[in-house]
């Protein structure tokens, strides 16, 4: 099994912030949820708890964004 680019996720304060998704793209966060649970061994958890560190995740390997940016994080 190929290892997944999310670990285990930290418990941080949220923002509340509320967007809509597709169905499909739902279906696929409960798939990675669900996958996460399996592969961390720990348990499973809401769908909507991944989206933050993915786009984390994304932005953080986004070279054009981290040149524009500067490198500076908040």
């Amino acid at each position: 099994m190929t290892k997944l680019k999310l670990g285990p996720l930290a418990d941080d304060r949220p923002v509340k912030l509320t967007v809509e998704l597709p169905a499909a793209v739902h279906r696929d966060l409960a798939a990675y949820a669900a996958a996460l649970a399996a592969e961390t061994g720990g348990e499973a958890i809401a769908p909507e708890k991944l989206v933050s560190p993915m786009l984390a995740k994304f932005m953080a390997s986004d070279r054009g964004f981290s040149r524009r940016r500067g490198g500076a994080k908040d």
